[in-house]
């Protein structure tokens, strides 16, 4: 970790204090802020990385999404300069914002965000991310014309579904999740772009929002009920092109749970998933524990694996976690080949995150591909 002297205005030799990160001349100076763009990183002594962030005005700190407890800034002097080297591992890319007075900020030097008040940084041995375009904080986010009003039923109340068909249109590719891949994250635009290339076939997009995540993607059958007998027959008869005999669920986290679960429990429903950090620590009253990922490795679902030995073998699934998340791993290897026991085609791949969005959008884009092949 280099060391920076906020008194003379130099690093560990004679240079001035953030020359390393590209930003040379005095820190809190107008010529400084005018060539600020952050967050910078540099390989650090012993490999990882170190990266620099900066903040203008008040005291703040960094919250990263899953991957380190948030990060005081130190102020350079008596300027309006705050900043923080942050050591961070080889293939990293992480959500993070800035708080300051109880209020949370993206980061104004950083051109890729993840809505309004989040931003992603990325070490610079993390992958490429060729389909997703960089939208900044005040960035708006492209959304599909056609909306779908889904009223009562088995999971009550009022939603919109937004419903979009990539080139025409094809197989039904299910987002759990849907706003934050409406809002937060382009996936339209990845996946037109992705479609464009000819790397994966036209599909039909249906961005699923979602009330009560714990209720409604724990191990239950009201939602794939409804999907099944209420919101693929409302798409069929919308007008917009989509083959609901070939459907593929894309879940993360909580989502990938339920995805999981709709493939055991739903086979003639479900048969291609592409799954991402599933919670598959989850099991009953597992989440009001001190410790939910302290519980039975692979919990409800490794159970189910294990106790009814099903015949999978007309599953297609993709399995994918944050290479950094050192406690999902043992939850999710074990149900990862539990399910290639069962006879399903299994794809496992891991990617450069922690447990967060960011780092699950190649993946997203990549699997639902491979389970449509």
């Amino acid at each position: 970790m280099r060391l920076i002297d906020p008194v003379s205005g130099r690093g560990a030799g004679t240079e001035p204090a953030f020359a390393a990160y590209g930003l040379p001349g005095t820190p809190g100076s107008d010529a400084f802020w005018a060539a600020a763009g952050t967050p910078v990183s540099v390989a650090a002594d012993g490999g990882g990385w170190v990266t620099l962030f900066l903040w203008r005005g008040s005291p703040a700190r960094i919250d990263f999404e899953s991957w380190s407890e948030p990060v005081p800034l130190r102020r350079w002097g008596d300027t309006d300069c705050w900043y923080a080297e942050v050591r961070m591992p080889a293939r990293l890319r992480v959500t993070y914002q800035f708080l300051a007075d109880d209020t949370a900020y993206a980061d104004p030097f950083n051109p890729v965000g993840a809505g309004g008040d989040r931003s992603i940084a990325a070490t610079p041995d993390a992958p490429a991310q060729p389909h997703w375009p960089d939208v900044g904080a005040a960035g708006i986010l492209p959304v599909p014309r056609t909306r779908l009003r889904w009223a009562g039923g088995r999971l009550g109340g009022r939603r919109t579904v937004r419903v979009h068909a990539a080139a025409g249109g094809g197989p039904v590719v299910l987002l759990l999740d849907g706003d934050d891949w409406l809002y937060l994250h382009p996936a339209m635009t990845a996946f037109d772009s992705a479609v464009a290339r000819g790397e994966m076939p036209p599909v039909t997009l249906v961005f699923l929002p979602t009330r009560d995540r714990e209720a409604e993607f724990g191990c239950r059958p009201e939602l794939w009920e409804a999907v099944r007998d209420e919101l693929l027959p409302l798409v069929a008869d919308s007008g917009v092109p989509a083959d609901g005999d070939r459907l593929v669920v894309a879940g993360q986290s909580l989502g990938g749970l339920s995805a999981m679960y709709a493939a055991l429990e739903f086979p003639d429903l479900v048969t291609r998933v592409a799954c991402q950090s599933a919670s598959f620590w989850w099991a009953p009253g597992a989440a009001e524990q001190a410790d939910p990922l302290g519980g039975p490795v692979g919990g409800a679902i490794a159970a189910r694996l294990r106790e009814r030995h099903p015949d999978l073998s007309g599953l297609r699934i993709a399995f994918d976690v944050g290479e950094h998340e050192t406690r999902m791993l043992p939850h999710c290897e074990l149900t990862e080949t539990l399910t290639a026991q069962a006879g399903a085609t299994v794809r496992v791949s891991r990617s450069a995150s922690g447990h967060d969005r960011a780092g699950w959008r190649h993946a997203l884009l990549r699997d639902v591909a491979w389970a449509l092949t």
